[in-house]
């Protein structure tokens, strides 16, 4: 397992190097002059000249990523272009709001889709499998940003049992930070466990359909045992990939529910750059959704050996 870990970690660095590449190649090929945002119209030549001086915007392309690279190799992803703030300090701020509503809907999805999913499996063609599968067919077809709305109208405008913006760090108040991500995760989670139904019963109903499962029935292993010694274990396989697939997906998610809920996240930073074509913030954001998707496709490898001692490295 240790092997696997550091496989998996020595190939992130020339991951990271291929898209940090490609990343500010096409950030330059963007139309456009930060310029022209920074100055305005007003601006004299002098000042045009002066500033792409200082932001080294005249100097050749493999000249300014060169330079980039050596600094981010020290830590220094640059500083933004309208502040003093660092693109590391601005990723700090805003990482938190948005890791939070993403496992908090990804803790959602599973406290909700895999006990469905596992019983609706159990309980193939069932009245309650029917249920499961239309809400899980439902969830999935609504957009997390609609559900979001939804929630946010009665919850927290009408009864006003929870706020309707604003995150409290959790190194405040645990229960203020709770009560300040719960509508947003609740909308996340939503497609979340809907995925994790499905997947989960049909994962479910492939295993106990398979021969050692019939095998270990034929020779008087109780029902209970047969479930949740053997069944439930390797149905878990497709389920952590769903999972792997659902966190990547959150992430993104949790990108446009910030914008409901007033959410200073990392949503709200990546469009602020894109709107002021601010390069330095545009590109520690990429970079830094790389490292976490990275690390969850990690996480989800390690999970597999857990549950499958067959995939374990030799």
């Amino acid at each position: 397992m240790l092997r696997l870990l550091a496989t998996r970690v020595a190939g992130l660095a020339p991951l990271l190097l291929i898209v940090s590449f490609l990343t500010f190649t096409m950030l330059h090929l963007v139309p456009g002059d930060i310029r022209d945002i920074i100055l305005g119209v007003d601006a004299t030549p002098e000042q045009y000249a002066e500033l792409g001086a200082k932001l080294g915007l005249d100097d050749p392309f493999l000249v300014q990523y060169g330079r980039w690279l050596g600094r981010a190799l020290q830590g220094d992803l640059g500083t933004s272009a309208y502040n003093s703030q660092t693109v590391v300090e601005a990723v700090l701020d805003t990482l938190p709001v948005t890791l939070s509503l993403t496992f908090g809907g990804m803790f959602v999805g599973l406290v909700i889709g895999v006990p469905a999913g596992v019983y609706a499996g159990l309980h193939r063609g069932g009245l309650v499998d029917r249920i499961a599968v239309l809400a899980a067919t439902v969830g999935q077809a609504l957009p997390n940003f609609w559900v979001a709305i939804l929630l946010a109208i009665p919850f927290a405008l009408w009864w006003r049992l929870l706020p309707a913006t604003g995150f409290t760090p959790p190194t405040e108040s645990v229960s203020a930070w709770l009560a300040s991500i719960a509508l947003a995760s609740v909308a996340l989670g939503t497609s979340a466990s809907a995925a994790l139904a499905r997947q989960t019963r049909g994962a479910v109903i492939d295993v106990l359909g398979r021969e050692y499962i019939r095998a270990a029935r034929a020779r008087g292993v109780s029902k209970r045992a047969v479930t949740f010694k053997h069944a439930l274990k390797n149905a878990a396989v497709p389920v952590v990939t769903t999972i792997g697939f659902q966190v990547n997906g959150l992430l993104g998610g949790a990108l446009i529910v910030e914008q409901v809920f007033g959410l200073h996240g990392f949503g709200a930073l990546a469009i602020d750059a894109v709107r002021t074509q601010d390069i330095p913030i545009m590109q520690g954001v990429v970079m830094m959704g790389t490292v976490i998707i990275v690390v969850v496709n990690i996480a989800v490898d390690v999970a597999y050996g857990y549950v499958n001692p067959r995939m374990r490295p030799g």
